[in-house]
């Protein structure tokens, strides 16, 4: 396996970002060291909260809520997913699967010995987190989710299976727009949501450039369309580093990836989200009838206006016995709700923790 490091360098100019590193060395399939990083802030000896991002962002997803989390009186750790941020970067396709992550961050976890955590996770760091809490029951005493889920989908139909396969592996072109498009129509049934979704998995594979920053700082932030539309010209043509029309947060999320052989994880992950049967299915099978018995407090607190995850807490509230008589809520925000929410989200976590302490 060949592994990559970003050159400390591509985050010297990354604005709003003031942690101290720290790193962990975990051990690959073929027995190679891979470095994963996380941020820690907050007293050592205070309430952990584990907060996990997704992709194609790092932990600076999080770097409004620290500050108010840490005034909470928790401490704060934010890895960064192999293949993320300052952690390392496999460098080919198959070196990346839903498993590997799971694998990796339980060593992560492990060898920290983080215990009686709360966990938050979003996107990717939901599906991944969520495993994680499955494998390692014991060092979790609560858990709180956003804007995730845990795909589990055995029985769909075998046409839909061939027609998702068939379109992320053809001929058709998506540009940034074209896939917003289809992704803002989802009504998250389950024989529309796959096939809207391989609208996303194939952009981000087909686009060996996948343009991190424009792509999340567009939903993060209020963007002007044509400034998207500019800035994406400017990294198309290669004069990425002098185009006006970025801004820091897009510079920010852009920075982890200083080449298109870095980009390798967030072009590969999406295609492992189990929203068709894979090589996963047992494993989340499992992971649902672990949660099915789940009694420590459960939260779901989402933004309620993401069509990709909309409707995401339903399955969790009738079927985590951990969930009754939590304050669940949507607060709006967006797909990145850690970003425009800050501030609201960490002050219901940290009510969470104090109210089922």
């Amino acid at each position: 396996m060949e592994i990559l490091r970003t050159p400390d360098e591509s985050f010297k100019n990354v604005k709003n970002y003031p942690f101290s590193p720290n790193y962990t060395i975990v051990k690959t399939h073929d027995n190679q060291d891979l470095r994963i990083h996380h941020v820690d802030e907050g007293a050592w000896d205070a309430p952990i909260i584990l907060c996990m991002h997704g992709q194609p962002v790092w932990s600076y997803l999080y770097t409004k809520m620290i500050p108010h989390l840490v005034k909470g009186g928790l401490r704060v750790i934010a890895p960064d997913l192999p293949g993320y941020g300052k952690s390392d970067k496999p460098a080919s396709r198959e070196d990346y699967s839903y498993q590997r992550q799971v694998d990796w961050m339980n060593q992560w976890l492990e060898s920290n010995d983080f215990n009686n955590i709360t966990f938050f996770g979003q996107d990717w760091g939901g599906l991944v987190g969520l495993r994680m809490i499955v494998d390692n029951p014991d060092r979790f005493d609560r858990v709180a989710i956003g804007n995730t889920g845990l795909p589990y989908n055995p029985n769909v139909p075998e046409e839909l299976v061939r027609e998702v396969k068939a379109f992320r592996e053809g001929p058709t072109k998506l540009n940034l727009f074209s896939m917003s498009k289809v992704l803002n129509k989802m009504d998250n049934s389950e024989d529309s949501s796959a096939l809207k979704f391989a609208h996303w998995q194939k952009y981000t594979w087909d686009n060996a450039d996948l343009p991190a920053g424009v792509l999340a700082s567009s939903t993060m932030e209020n963007r002007n369309r044509i400034g998207v539309a500019l800035e994406l010209f400017f990294r198309k043509i290669g004069l990425a580093k002098l185009s006006f029309f970025s801004t820091d947060l897009s510079r920010a999320l852009e920075a982890p990836f200083p080449g298109v052989e870095y980009k390798m994880g967030i072009r590969a992950m999406p295609s492992h989200v189990p929203s068709i049967p894979d090589q996963s299915l047992e494993a989340q099978k499992k992971a649902w009838e672990f949660f099915e018995k789940f009694e420590k407090p459960f939260l779901c607190v989402g933004a309620g206006d993401d069509p990709v995850t909309n409707g995401f807490e339903k399955p969790w509230l009738e079927k985590v016995p951990g969930t009754k008589g939590q304050p669940h809520a949507n607060i709006g925000g967006g797909h990145f709700l850690q970003w425009a929410r800050a501030k609201e989200l960490s002050e219901l976590l940290v009510d969470f923790i104090k109210t089922n302490q």
